[in-house]
């Protein structure tokens, strides 16, 4: 009989000495884990390259923004290395590595957008300043989309910036939450089931058919609301589908899990209300149901929630300093699974 494995410990958080000079808003790896990007009230971002599960030297400080810099995201590697951030300025910028040897396949190439920004070959490729108050919160489409990405502000409104294919951008503009918009999410563009329904392309490895990509994405706001939208192909525009109501205070976050073909849509949403909902949608245009994360709030605010890549576990931040991960048992109640500490 083979000797019982050895329980391992989780390793301890790496402290990551940044060099901002004020608070450290956001942080966000790469596709491939290789680089970390940062961003602070010191109005800076910075970029690292990240070897043995550290960042290794200086890294590269891409300035731009003036005001605050809330957001950081990264594009799908198959548009090369680009990096978007918001800030309380109410702009949106678009860096790209030039000099970087992960560009692969980039969509960007060709064309020109501005001076470098930094050292390192960073350059600022584009400056979206379409809305009138703070970009809150930024997200990126599903690759199979194309390159687009969604910008939440406090002006109410959500843009939807598309990188189209002779190297022009396209702006849409979504009246969203009146009182400001906190957070937004893409949903999956594979529609829920159909690797199960037998709905799959024709053609072995043939990508999915454009009728069942699907262009969706959630909003959270201050009226305490989250809402979905979807682009109308007839319409050429982007209409709410569905209004989800459970919130008595500021929505601070919404989050898409990845449903990787599954049959069953998973959205998480946390408040200024101390709590975290789980909302499930078993098919489109199906209604949305709705089960708390915890029996009890938390308690303070709850600002971030994030899904792991397979969709399965749920990470929440709240104001206690903690992050809690969760994940859904075999009788579909929502279980702690371990607590992180700095």
């Amino acid at each position: 009989m083979a000797p019982a494995a050895a329980s391992v410990a989780p390793e301890a958080p790496r402290a990551i000495e940044t060099h901002h000079e004020d608070m450290i808003h956001d942080a966000q790896l790469d596709y491939y884990g290789r680089r970390l990007a940062t961003c602070s009230s010191d109005r800076s971002v910075k970029v690292f390259d990240v070897v043995d599960g550290s960042a290794a030297g200086q890294g590269e400080t891409l300035r731009g923004h003036e005001g605050p810099v809330w957001q950081v995201a990264w594009a799908h590697p198959k548009f090369g290395p680009i990096l978007a951030s918001a800030s309380y300025d109410g702009k949106v910028i678009i860096w790209k590595n030039d000099g970087g040897a992960s560009s692969a396949g980039a969509a960007y190439g060709a064309q020109s957008y501005g001076q470098p920004a930094s050292t390192g070959g960073w350059s600022k490729i584009k400056e979206h300043a379409m809305h009138s108050a703070s970009v809150n919160s930024i997200s990126w489409a599903p690759h199979e989309l194309g390159a687009i990405l969604a910008c939440a502000s406090s002006d109410g409104n959500v843009s939807v910036l598309t990188f189209n294919d002779d190297g022009t951008w396209t702006v849409d503009m979504v009246s969203a939450h009146p009182l400001g918009v906190n957070a937004v999410s893409w949903a999956p563009a594979t529609v829920p089931g159909s690797l199960i329904s037998g709905q799959q392309p024709a053609a072995q490895g043939a990508p999915a058919p454009e009728a069942q990509k699907v262009r969706r994405f959630a909003s959270g706001g201050c009226d305490n609301a989250v809402k979905i939208w979807e682009f109308n192909a007839e319409a050429s525009r982007w209409l709410e589908i569905d209004s989800l109501a459970g919130h008595s205070d500021w929505v601070r976050d919404v989050a898409y899990a990845p449903n990787i073909g599954l049959p069953r849509s998973y959205l998480a949403t946390c408040s200024q209300d101390r709590t975290v909902l789980v909302w499930t949608q078993d098919a489109p245009g199906s209604p949305w149901s709705k089960t708390p994360l915890t029996p009890e709030p938390f308690a303070g605010a709850v600002w971030r929630v994030s899904w792991s890549v397979s969709g399965q576990v749920l990470a929440v931040s709240a104001e206690d300093g903690l992050v809690r991960l969760y994940k859904e048992s075999l009788k579909g109640k929502w279980e702690e699974v371990s607590v992180l500490e700095s």
